[in-house]
């Protein structure tokens, strides 16, 4: 029997029922076979943007298929690559470190990691060139990736007799049936896959670090080794990525915090808590300033709201019981009974400004924005400088409109963070179409007929807005899907930045109303949105964009004005004096040091504009000016600060 094969250029072809991948690559072109990974399949009458499902090279195909043939270029290649990776780091670990049990092993963004429990030995760093030499050795054996079929009990009976109760515990909770392992050389791990057809295409290794991971997430169960790593199909993409990676190094954004003194941390504050330097928090207030300008073109309306609720405002909401044990416990109070929470989301408080007043269609779209402070509890081990914290300000919105203005809003919304895109430089960017895991629908709340409307809005806007979309199932919010803004930095590092929700569930919990223009009561829509996320997430996102070099108007010391010698410090500050007076951040540093090791120190506070001064330049009213470490001219006070002004106008148009 045939089946029909549609490529992605629309070309069809004929093959035997049961052909795999690897074959139709065959067919086409022995050297596309050499490049193949895997490939992406999905049913023939299926047009939607559906990435399909990710298939091993020698999995056989049964029906009519849409197939696109993947290579190391594509994403889902690459986690495959990753995910065969650490299955060949595990049978590494076996072989050098007998005993040792497996948790779980996935592909990263960025390589892989494998949580390990070495029963009593240990792995420092210095071992790492010995498992990456073992490593490369099992790949040159060309490994056969074999998947196999097994029930519960075999799988149960395996993993019981091998000692690993992680694995028995992962099994535990599988239905019988749906049971996979995947054997490569002497090693075999339960897993869905899927995976490399065998393992010589992995050519480069390198181990990146080592870390602690308790089982499943949970500090009060076993803590595992996590080893990451990376691997790649030529050694000079691994090279490449060194070079990146130590580029990284320098624009971590925790060292330019330090060394532009913006942020810290204390652990009598506690664990994921920033603080923010007054020059931090100039260069905080100068995001919200920049914000708040546009929002006030946009028609939204400032409200405040506390750092706390009551308990039951997020019962209400859905948020208790979908993030009540990553929240910080209830605070009790004297009063008996009397329960608050420190404020996990705002949207509940909008909820119920909104419920304030009695609503008419007349007054919808109601704008309601915020940089309301939240709180999270995140595990000590996933905190990370200020990307991941405990404590964090987002940018936050929510708009109340009827359902004929979800479109039209979501639109308006999808303007704003493009603007602030251009502003900040974020070029390079996808929009993921964030929806409904297709078969796990338990973890989210309200009605399909609610959820499809939702998610054909959002669709819909990104493709009238000429978006490059990327659809992802199951990253949805519980109570709605998004449209999340997937941003590579200027060395190529994906971040997510920027957010748009669609919620009918919400104005329903609360049982938000509006009056239509037929007098009769009817549910508004909220869209919640945030340009930037959190001031926190995106301040670190930008230094390592810019590796701290920031825009003229954002830059918390915009210029520092360097007398030459003492002699000129009294001309230094009457400069100063004028800047700071045309409201440009300025100060001066006559410190009794010499030009150039002044000059080397600020270079670490990254200020934009030096001005220096001396006999000649007081002589004639001017000043000399450095840009960036270049050399910028010289020119009068008041031409200095009329190019200054026309600098930073230019940046925020």
């Amino acid at each position: 029997m045939e089946i029909r094969i549609t490529f992605p250029d629309g070309s069809v072809r004929t093959y035997e029922k049961g052909v795999n991948a690897y074959q139709i690559a065959m067919s086409i072109s022995p050297r596309l076979a050499a490049d193949v990974l895997a490939a992406s399949v999905k049913p023939e009458d299926d047009d939607s943007a559906d990435k399909g499902v990710t298939y091993d090279l020698e999995r056989p195909i049964n029906e009519n298929s849409k197939v696109t043939l993947l290579k190391w270029d594509d994403d889902e290649a690459k986690k495959v690559f990753w995910h065969s990776s650490s299955h060949l780091m595990a049978e590494a670990l076996e072989a050098l470190y007998p005993g040792v049990k497996f948790g779980i092993g996935p592909a990263i963004e960025n390589g892989f990691y494998y949580d390990v429990d070495l029963g009593g030995q240990t792995i420092s760093d210095s071992d790492l060139p010995k498992i990456e030499k073992k490593m490369l050795e099992l790949a040159r054996q060309k490994q056969h990736f074999e998947r196999i079929d097994v029930s519960k009990s075999e799988a149960m009976k395996h993993f019981e007799e091998k000692g690993d109760q992680y694995k028995c515990e992962l099994i535990s909770e599988l239905e019988d049936g749906t049971i996979t392992y995947y054997r490569n050389g002497e090693f075999t791990d339960l897993c869905r896959g899927p995976h490399l057809m065998n393992t010589e295409v992995i050519k480069a290794v390198k181990l990146t670090s080592i870390a602690g991971a308790y089982w499943r997430g949970d500090e009060k169960r076993q803590q595992l080794t996590r080893i990451y790593g990376i691997t790649f199909p030529k050694k000079s993409l691994l090279d490449e990525y060194l070079v990146v990676l130590e580029e990284a190094k320098k624009r971590d954004h925790r060292k330019l915090g330090k060394e532009m003194e913006l942020f810290t941390f204390s652990g009598r504050v506690g664990m994921g808590l920033p603080l923010w330097l007054p020059r931090g928090a100039v260069m905080r207030y100068e995001l919200e300033n920049f914000l708040r300008r546009k929002l006030n073109e946009y028609g939204y309306l400032p409200v405040v709201t506390p750092h706390i609720g009551g308990k039951q405002l997020y019962v209400t909401s859905g948020h208790y019981a979908k993030y009540g044990k990553d929240s910080f416990q209830p605070i009790h109070t004297p009063q008996e009974g009397e329960e608050y929470m420190l404020k996990p989301m705002n949207c509940p408080h909008h909820c119920e400004i909104y419920r304030n007043s009695p609503k008419s269609y007349r007054d919808l779209p109601l704008r309601l924005a915020e940089f309301g402070t939240v709180y999270r509890y995140e595990q000590s081990g996933e905190l990370h400088g200020l990307t991941r914290v405990r404590s964090f300000t987002q940018d936050d919105a929510h708009m109340f409109v009827r359902p004929d203005q979800i479109k039209d809003e979501f639109k308006k919304v999808i303007d704003l963070i493009l603007y602030v895109f251009k502003i900040f430089k974020f070029d390079n960017y996808t929009a993921q179409v964030s929806l409904r895991d297709k078969v796990n629908r338990d973890k989210y709340i309200g009605s399909d007929a609610n959820w499809d409307k939702a998610e054909q809005a959002i669709i819909e806007s990104a493709e009238e807005k000429g978006l490059k979309t990327v659809i992802e199932y199951g990253e949805a919010a519980f109570y709605g899907p998004k449209l999340d803004f997937m941003v590579k930095d200027a060395i190529g590092r994906k971040w997510q930045l920027g957010t748009i929700q669609v919620d009918y569930n919400l104005p329903e919990r609360f049982q938000l109303e509006y009056t239509d223009a037929d007098g009769s009561k009817k549910r508004p829509v909220m869209i919640h949105r945030a340009p930037f996320g959190s001031l926190e997430r995106f301040t670190a996102v930008l230094l390592e964009h810019t590796g701290g070099h920031l825009p003229l108007w954002l830059s918390p010391d915009q210029v520092k004005v360097l007398p030459v010698s003492e002699k000129y410090a009294e001309y230094a500050k009457k400069v100063g004096e004028l800047l700071n007076n045309s409201e440009i951040r300025s100060s001066v540093d006559d410190r009794n040091e010499t030009l150039g090791k002044r000059i080397r120190e600020i270079s670490l506070l990254r200020v934009p504009v030096l001005v220096i001064v001396g006999e000649k330049e007081e002589a004639e009213g001017t000043v000399s000016i450095r840009l960036r470490g270049q050399d910028a001219g010289t020119k009068t006070v008041e031409e200095f600060i009329g190019w200054f002004k026309d600098a930073v106008r230019e940046e925020l148009s």
